[in-house]
């Protein structure tokens, strides 16, 4: 009978109109599905780089969260990647922010988007990024939320972080809502370390000092998908943090508590290290850029975790020993 009385109404208006009527009952609240109050139907979201790592994630985590996959537009450089969700009718799109002119007829119809930041040597990546924030504002898209760094605005002796700023003040400056996942380093890239420590019992590093709040690639996926999917996080920043900063004697115990052997860390100078890991198999030149990757981590702004993943997506965030335990056949080796 509620339900008839509704005929016409959105989708969230509908939640909207029983809670009150429940409430004025005194039968107390009632909870929406989690999408009813994001955006009224109709309303579409688009993710770019949606055939990436990351934007798989966020697809799955807005499906979980009943986002029809009619309301999707997914749009990729590769979108006969993306056959499977266009088959469950999500609209599925190429667009490429090193050309412009694909990005307007890309971008049509949606209304809030997930702009992933791309990599790429040699590009300028703020400009890359302008491109599709201004083919999103002329498309209509009213929130943008961009996958930023961790303490951008503070941590300004990185040039990583000082990139996504530039970003960040292009998006302020727009006139478009903003929303900034302030993405700190992905936890995921410890499992190669994990697996040499299982695999020779020494963990080596040159930094034994350095800790960082690592988070997985898939909190960030489902705090990205909270933000699109639910209301009340216009102009707004969140760092999407670890639960804790946690260095190599951190991730050796882990290894070694999940694995049932010992692992020693082994700490070297930098030059010794490269040479490790040249001696090891590593290019000379992925060696070094791995030390650059090092020093760019050693920032104090790096180490502090933030409860944001919890408070977007209602769960913690994933510590490194619960994810080293999922993830054991990525990295744990046969006895």
């Amino acid at each position: 009978m509620l339900e008839q009385r509704f005929q016409g109404f959105t989708r969230g208006m509908k939640w909207r109109c029983l809670a009150l009527l429940l409430a004025m009952a005194g039968l107390g609240a009632v909870s929406a599905p989690v999408y009813a109050a994001a955006a009224e139907d109709g309303e579409k979201i688009i993710i770019t780089g949606a055939s990436g790592q990351l934007g798989r994630l966020v697809v799955e985590e807005l499906l979980a969260r009943q986002v029809p996959a009619a309301d999707l537009i997914l749009v990729s450089r590769s979108p006969d990647e993306l056959e499977n969700y266009a088959e469950m009718g999500a609209s599925v799109r190429f667009g490429d922010f090193t050309q412009p002119a694909s990005l307007p007829a890309a971008f049509a119809g949606g209304r809030r988007m997930l702009l992933i930041s791309i990599s790429g040597m040699g590009l300028d990546r703020p400009a890359m990024h302008k491109n599709a924030i201004d083919a999103a504002k002329q498309a209509g898209v009213v929130q943008i939320a961009y996958t930023s760094y961790v303490n951008a605005d503070r941590n300004t002796q990185s040039l990583l972080a000082q990139d996504h700023r530039r970003t960040e003040m292009i998006l302020e400056q727009s006139g478009v809502a903003w929303t900034f996942l302030r993405n700190q380093i992905y936890m995921n890239g410890q499992l190669a370390a994990a697996r040499e420590a299982a695999g020779s019992g020494t963990l080596t590093t040159w930094q034994p000092d350095l800790k960082v709040a690592y988070v997985t690639r898939e909190d960030c996926a489902a705090a990205a998908a909270a933000v699109l999917a639910t209301p009340g996080h216009d102009n707004t920043a969140y760092n999407i943090t670890g639960p804790q900063a946690v260095g190599a004697v951190e991730l050796g115990r882990a290894v070694a508590l999940l694995s049932g052997r010992p692992v020693a860390v082994e700490a070297m100078t930098q030059e010794v290290y490269i040479q490790h890991q040249i001696d090891a198999g590593v290019p000379e030149r992925a060696a070094r850029g791995g030390v650059g990757l090092g020093q760019e981590l050693d920032s104090l702004w790096l180490a502090q975790p933030d409860s944001a993943v919890g408070r977007l997506t209602g769960r913690p965030a994933t510590g490194l020993y619960e994810f080293l335990a999922t993830q054991r056949a990525a990295w744990e080796t046969a006895q």
